[in-house]
């Protein structure tokens, strides 16, 4: 069981829920894309390696013969941090789930929290691969209180926080579903599964005789 957080803190809440929900997808039939996150990291390592670069150009050789390199290494830090603070506002905006099905259902979710409201927001949109246009989103805003899926303890639940999701979404919904089939069948199998060596003759009998003896 994972460790309780404070519940009065938004910050914890909200991380934890983003948390939580890229794990849920995934359980299901969706593929996530980590291209927004990639990108990221690209920019920001990138930045951070001009920097320690140029430190140690200057380091070894000295301000008179580093300065002009330096000029533009200060050009290049200071694009690469602005065009890395352009794609956390402009391109992520909050994004914490990107992904697709199987049968080319998209599906982008962002979340925020506002300012002594415990309330968790998403912006979820998806496509409908059944439609004739390919690239027709459907747009959805969700709003709940934490209290649907944290005790008073600060324990997450995960099963109201899934029903929300899936009794809301209908690409969700639908994921889920053909998740809880596969689950069921499965489930099946493995029960059926006693049955069907009892029933066989020699090894499989002998086999459960060993079990019985342990």
């Amino acid at each position: 069981m994972a460790s309780p957080i404070a519940v009065y803190s938004l910050s914890d809440l909200k991380n934890t829920t983003d948390d939580a929900l890229p794990n849920y997808l995934t359980s299901l039939d969706f593929r996530q894309s980590h291209f927004l996150t990639d990108v990221r990291l690209a920019l920001g390592y990138s930045a951070v390696i001009v920097a320690g670069v140029t430190f140690a150009f200057d380091y070894k050789l000295g301000w008179d013969e580093t300065k002009e390199y330096t000029y533009w290494a200060v050009i290049a830090y200071f694009l690469l941090n602005g065009a890395l603070t352009f794609w956390i506002w402009f391109a992520e905006k909050g994004k914490i789930f990107q992904g697709e099905t199987q049968n080319g259902t998209l599906l982008t979710i962002a979340s925020r929290v506002t300012k002594h409201n415990p309330k968790y927001q998403l912006v979820i949109r998806w496509t409908d691969p059944t439609t004739s246009e390919p690239f027709d989103w459907e747009t959805r805003e969700l709003t709940a209180p934490f209290t649907t899926w944290f005790s008073s303890d600060g324990q997450f639940i995960a099963e109201p926080f899934q029903q929300w999701l899936s009794s809301e979404i209908p690409a969700i919904a639908a994921a889920d579903g053909a998740g809880s089939r596969k689950r069921t069948e499965k489930g099946r199998a493995r029960s059926e599964l006693p049955s069907t060596m009892m029933q066989s003759k020699g090894p499989a009998i002998h086999v459960n005789s060993r079990k019985g003896k342990k």
